[in-house]
């Protein structure tokens, strides 16, 4: 009776899967997209950030859709529903947790992501649209992030949206009407908090997950690129696939279930023992309601815009306006696109460029750093000069890459992948 019920429901189950399949390319789409598809064989520690991000976002999409249900998107509610969510909502303090710890990690995992890409040459041909929807989707995490942080209608949320939302205003000619619109009326307000509510909640996300569909597409259709930077596809074997590839399942998708085993280590340690992780990933201003009449001694936003926030200040403003800064700071962002176009090395990979890129890609990482460290502090004494040597350093990097990514040393490149890390 064992054998024969087994049987049946194997028989079942394939007959299921064989009823979807001719109406849905189920089965077609796991091979393609995983089974089937072929990955470098050296793939190391720094591509484990990929599927982290993938899974911070599902985290935040899951903790968000919990949250709506009890958060009230109105300036006189707002507050107190997020403490009735803490106090009273069962599991509530948890959720919300889960989510401001995501948002923090997202953009960790995110920034190291981009970073690998800069390492190995990630955004070079044929890679460039894999690289420009990868900014694209960074922009709308920052916008998502923003909203998202006013939302709880703190004092530092109510006097960060006052001061992100004036730096439009100082846009010649359009500024007066592009504030009023994204406002939603002259002053920060409860039209404000209902269209943030209204993109945070659906607007950015669908956007969100189009965008990481079609990085996703892009990737699988050029393939990935891997620490020594050589395409996989140019040598295969008789069977038509790459000689230095394996399918990414299950290799790749064991080894991340090992990288996502230590992320949750470290993201539950914080949620449980250090939530605020002494005001980096929520502010103690944000913990009192918004109070127009009560201006937080420093503005500063939370860490994930902190080097942008520098750069922004390290430009003195020119007749009462930040038009220059403003600039800088959009530039700053606007320059990452250009990427797979600056970078004019003969070779993709660091293990195979010159001591100039080495040296120039450090700078850069010390200069974000710095700059994220300068815009949590009041722009007093030292800081607004480390702004600006930061600032200088970070667009020198981009800049200056088709002068020194020419001229650097290369080292030959193999012709096939190595195993060294």
């Amino acid at each position: 009776m064992s054998a024969s019920s087994d049987s049946a429901g194997a028989g079942n189950s394939r007959g299921l899967i064989a009823w979807i399949d001719a109406r849905f390319p189920m089965t077609k789409l796991w091979k393609e997209q995983v089974a089937e598809y072929y990955a470098p064989k050296n793939f190391n520690f720094w591509y484990f950030f990929g599927s982290l991000a993938m899974l911070v976002l599902v985290n935040q999409i899951i903790t968000g859709i919990f949250l709506t249900m009890d958060y009230k998107p109105n300036a006189a509610e707002a507050f107190g529903s997020v403490q009735y969510i803490m106090n009273d909502v069962e599991w509530g303090w948890l959720i919300r947790y889960m989510h401001t710890t995501g948002a923090s990690a997202f953009f960790i995992v995110v920034y190291l992501h981009m970073f690998r890409g800069l390492m190995y040459g990630s955004a070079r041909k044929p890679r460039e649209l894999i690289w420009i929807f990868g900014c694209l989707i960074f922009v709308l995490l920052m916008a998502e992030a923003f909203m998202g942080y006013v939302l709880p209608w703190g004092n530092m949320s109510f006097w960060g949206a006052q001061v992100i939302t004036s730096l439009f205003g100082s846009l010649p000619v359009i500024g007066g009407s592009l504030l009023e619109w994204i406002r939603g009326d002259y002053v920060i307000a409860d039209a404000t908090l209902n269209r943030f509510f209204a993109l945070h909640v659906a607007a950015l996300p669908l956007a969100l997950i189009f965008l990481v569909i079609a990085h996703l597409m892009a990737l699988h259709e050029v393939g990935s690129n891997n620490p020594d930077g050589i395409e996989i596809k140019k040598l295969k074997g008789p069977d038509g696939h790459p000689l230095d590839g394996i399918p990414f399942h299950p290799y790749y998708t064991v080894k991340d279930m090992v990288g996502v085993a230590g992320f949750l280590l470290i993201f539950c340690a914080v949620i449980f023992f250090a939530p605020t992780l002494g005001g980096f990933f929520l502010e103690r201003a944000n913990f009192t309601p918004a109070n127009p009449l009560l201006t937080p001694p420093d503005i500063t936003p939370v860490w994930y815009f902190t080097p942008f926030y520098a750069m922004l200040r390290a430009v003195p403003s020119f007749a009462g306006t930040q038009v220059w800064g403003v600039l800088v700071m959009g530039s700053a962002i606007v320059v990452l696109f250009f990427v797979p176009w600056l970078d004019r090395s003969p070779v993709k990979s660091i293990r195979y460029k010159g001591p100039i890129y080495k040296i120039m890609l450090t700078l850069f990482v010390l200069s974000f750093i710095t700059l994220g460290d300068v815009g949590m502090h009041p722009p007093a004494g030292i800081y607004p000069l480390l702004a600006r040597i930061g600032t200088a350093v970070y667009f020198a990097f981009f800049l200056l890459m088709p002068w020194y990514t020419k001229i650097d040393r290369v080292k030959p490149v193999p012709e096939r992948v190595t195993g060294h890390v």
